[in-house]
């Protein structure tokens, strides 16, 4: 499941997690986890990203770094409030497996699973029916609260004052573009495209760590956030907020000395 997030859509990787988290095989704590942790862009939006910072020369530096830092971020991330306080109990009645055969325990529920599964064409009739329903929901979300992120950040002074939050996780590391960073970092909040426009023409350090931003953070107002809202995850705005800022942080502390190293290795 995060690797489908990681390289695929964010958006059908939440409807399977919901799907999942609804039957009872997830956790609420499990389904809020891939949901914040792992709910990124796609691999090819990230060229997108990449090329706007003129990060192609480095692709797979940028792509596996980038890759690596959001896991570790979100292995953080869930050990401390709000994600470690969710309940993290099953209600599917799921046997736990015998220790030291997790393997034969794993497979033989996949296949007992794929015996109850239903036809092709029953499984394409009930995701694309499951699919409808959540564009339908997530519409108005998108039209309304991305708006809204979007109409804050373009004229008001909003992500202006909260990026001031980042500064001193940023200017430890003595960026001459700290404060620039800082905010484009908090502009990612109603868009995750904004930080890479805004530092385009920063230096390399810079635009490396935005670009690892955009990705890393996972929420943003335009599309994630609403997308979470439409499931039936129990994760309020408020809550992915803290999430957001817990992610931007740790994202920053590992995405400039990562740019530095990757400087170092390319002049």
């Amino acid at each position: 499941m995060p690797l489908l997030l990681l390289v695929g859509s964010y958006s059908i990787g939440l409807l399977i997690t919901n799907r999942v988290y609804q039957a009872g095989q997830y956790s609420a704590r499990e389904a809020a986890i891939i949901a914040t942790g792992f709910s990124t862009v796609s691999a090819t939006f990230m060229i997108i990203v990449a090329r706007t910072l003129d990060l192609m020369s480095i692709w797979n530096l940028y792509f596996w770094l980038t890759l690596l830092i959001t896991f570790i971020v979100t292995a953080i991330t869930v050990r401390l409030p709000p994600l470690a306080n969710m309940d993290d109990h099953k209600s599917d009645g799921e046997p736990e497996p015998i220790p030291g055969k997790r393997l034969s325990t794993a497979w033989q529920a996949g296949t007992e699973i794929a015996a109850k599964a239903p036809s092709l064409h029953r499984s394409v009739a009930l995701n694309f029916k499951e699919g409808l329903i959540m564009a339908i929901s997530i519409l108005p979300s998108i039209m309304s609260v991305g708006l809204l992120g979007l109409l804050i950040a373009k004229y008001t002074p909003l992500f202006d004052w909260l990026g001031w939050l980042f500064y001193p996780f940023v200017a430890i590391w003595g960026l001459d573009d700290a404060a620039a960073l800082a905010q484009a970092s908090a502009s990612g909040l109603a868009e995750m495209f904004l930080p890479a426009l805004l530092m385009a023409e920063a230096d390399f350090v810079a635009r490396f760590a935005a670009g690892v931003v955009s990705v890393s953070a996972v929420l943003f107002f335009s599309a994630s956030i609403p997308c979470i809202l439409s499931t039936s995850i129990p994760l309020s705005v408020g809550r992915m907020l803290i999430v957001w800022f817990i992610r931007v942080v740790l994202s920053l502390l590992l995405a400039i000395p990562a740019g530095y190293l990757v400087q170092s290795l390319t002049s």
